[in-house]
């Protein structure tokens, strides 16, 4: 088999990653306005954009019993083009930013905060997680339709941080900004601005360059720093950290990885179009018991808690399981039969399915195959989550049923909540996703050089490097890998497999800390796992701050 073959499906993999890894609905329309206000068309929009925009609005929210003030300021930065063009604007990032009042800016964390896809906005952790408000939804089955709750934070992180919610280019309000005589002088100035900001390391670029001009603009320079990204975020953040760190002298006190995949081969996504790397199946293996003991389908389990079925998984995949597959076609029949009913005992399929797969399912065949006698399928994102099978009759799943839970309540609440309390967006189109928009395509392709990973059509990305280049280069920088037992879009021990990986050396692996709750891909979407997350989160900013809070 051809490498540009498991590439094309993990990147079609990586697309198919909702919320945090792109799959977000299609693009919405703006929530009702009064009669006086008018829907701008695209290229009004654009030369809105032109220039920056924003709106203050003030509230409180309760954090720990304590009342905390805060001014947010919605908008638009406006990046320029850079050589000839570096008076011309090209770019509008959409923000939503909440600053703590009272508090010395000079000493005041700031924490940079972004969802993934490639291509998604930033609505499911500003609606879900960390910020003064957030959006209610069940916690593992269908949420009913509008109207939907949006109700006041007490798990914000705003007692230990200034928020900063960036939307990626070409999402939220942000818009690619095309110029041109013409519609298609216009059209072919939106082609070439997809090129140069729609890829691995031009959004990291673009980042980099908010990231300073939103501190120079806000006189944040002194404050300690954070990077917070979920999903594709993650590799978004080692490749950003890499650039801040090593290209524009920013030294951050933390990284924080939510969900995270920073190796692409590792994906359990696809994994059966590249025969011969086994890898996945062991690491994505623990993820498949916990939804298995999760959906009563261990019988040998019932009494265990789920991190005991997590323990016994890890060990069994480090061992039979992975010298059974190390085997191939060498593997002794009965030794076959043998880790085929362990294997069954762990994950709740059928001994004669395993055999029939070789001891190698991936995530759509799991997802599809664990409930299939009752023609439902578990999610993808939170496997916690069912929903009736597409296809009864199909190998893998045809949907993820989680992001069908959830998705129209974060989209109608962040287009609520941005108009009627922030004061922003009237009139405009609220991008939930840059794949609605004209010639997106995520650009993969990076030549691996000294300190930074690789990834093309040919080559799953790899940003390994990045991350452990930017912890070389500020060896106090600390970093936190956070993850949900129930997440087979990222699993949790495939995150912890990649860092125990990272090329750095021993005294610096003291700096990784590892945190990992009773949820999904979207941790926060469990309540008390968004409880005990904003817990983590605040003593992480807390210790690598230096800061009072």
């Amino acid at each position: 088999m051809k490498m540009n073959r498991l590439a094309v499906a993990l990147s079609v993999a990586m697309l198919s990653f909702a919320p945090a890894f792109a799959a977000a609905p299609a693009e919405s329309a703006a929530a009702t306005k009064p009669a006086a206000s008018a829907a701008l068309s695209s290229t009004q929009l654009v030369q809105k954009l032109m220039k920056p925009q924003s709106s203050l609005t003030r509230g409180r929210v309760t954090v720990n019993g304590k009342a905390i003030d805060y001014q947010a300021e919605a908008g638009t930065l406006v990046l320029d083009g850079t050589g000839v063009n570096e008076s011309v604007p090209e770019l509008a990032i959409g923000y939503v930013a909440y600053f703590r009042q009272g508090a010395a800016p000079a000493s005041r964390p700031i924490t940079f905060i972004y969802n993934g896809g490639p291509g998604s906005a930033t609505m499911w952790l500003h609606m879900g997680s960390v910020g003064p408000k957030r959006v209610v939804t069940n916690d593992d089955t269908h949420t009913p339709a509008a109207p939907y709750q949006i109700v006041e934070n007490e798990y914000s992180l705003l007692d230990a941080s200034d928020l900063v919610f960036i939307d990626m280019p070409g999402t939220g309000f942000g818009r690619l900004l095309p110029q041109g005589a013409d519609e298609k002088a216009r059209a072919a100035s939106q082609k070439e601005l997809a090129k140069k900001y729609w890829g691995v390391d031009q959004d990291a670029q673009a980042f980099a360059r908010f990231v300073t001009q939103f501190l120079s603009t806000h006189n944040r320079w002194n404050s300690p720093k954070y990077l917070f990204g979920e999903s594709y975020g993650t590799p978004r953040s080692a490749v950003l950290a890499n650039a801040l760190t090593t290209q524009y002298n920013v030294e951050l006190n933390g990284v924080i990885l939510l969900s995270s995949i920073l190796n692409f081969s590792l994906s359990v996504d696809g994994a059966d179009n590249n025969p011969g790397v086994d890898l996945p199946y062991v690491v994505g293996l623990p993820t498949y018991a916990a939804t298995a003991w999760y959906h009563k389908k261990l019988p040998k389990y019932a009494n265990a808690t789920v991190e005991q079925v997590v323990d016994d998984a890890i060990k069994f995949a480090r061992g039979d399981l992975q010298q059974a597959l190390l085997a191939g076609g060498t593997l002794d029949p009965a030794q076959k039969q043998d880790v085929a009913q362990k294997l069954s005992d762990l994950i709740g399929l059928p001994v004669p399915y395993l055999l029939k797969a070789n001891l190698r399912v991936d995530g759509g065949m799991f997802e599809q195959q664990l409930l299939g006698d009752t023609d439902t399928t578990a999610g993808r994102l939170d496997s916690r989550f069912t929903g009736p099978s597409m296809d009864p009759l199909a190998k893998s799943r045809g949907h993820d049923p989680q992001s069908a839970a959830i998705s129209g309540a974060y989209v109608a609440a962040v287009n609520s909540y941005m108009r009627n309390d922030l004061k922003f967006g009237d009139g405009w189109v609220y991008r939930p996703s840059a794949r609605v928009a004209p010639n997106f395509r995520w650009d993969y392709d990076r030549v691996p050089t000294f300190g930074r990973g690789g990834g093309s059509r040919n080559m799953a990305l790899n940003v390994l490097p990045d991350l452990a280049r930017a912890m070389k280069y500020n060896s106090n920088l600390k970093v936190l890998l956070m993850g949900g037992y129930y997440d087979i879009a990222t699993p949790f021990y495939t995150a912890i497999y990649e860092l125990e990986h990272l090329p750095i050396q021993d005294s610096l692996r003291k700096n990784i800390s590892y945190k990992m709750y009773p949820s999904g891909h979207m941790v926060y979407a469990h309540l008390p796992s968004l409880q005990k997350m904003h817990g983590d989160l605040a003593e992480f900013i807390e210790s690598t701050s230096h800061a009072p809070r």
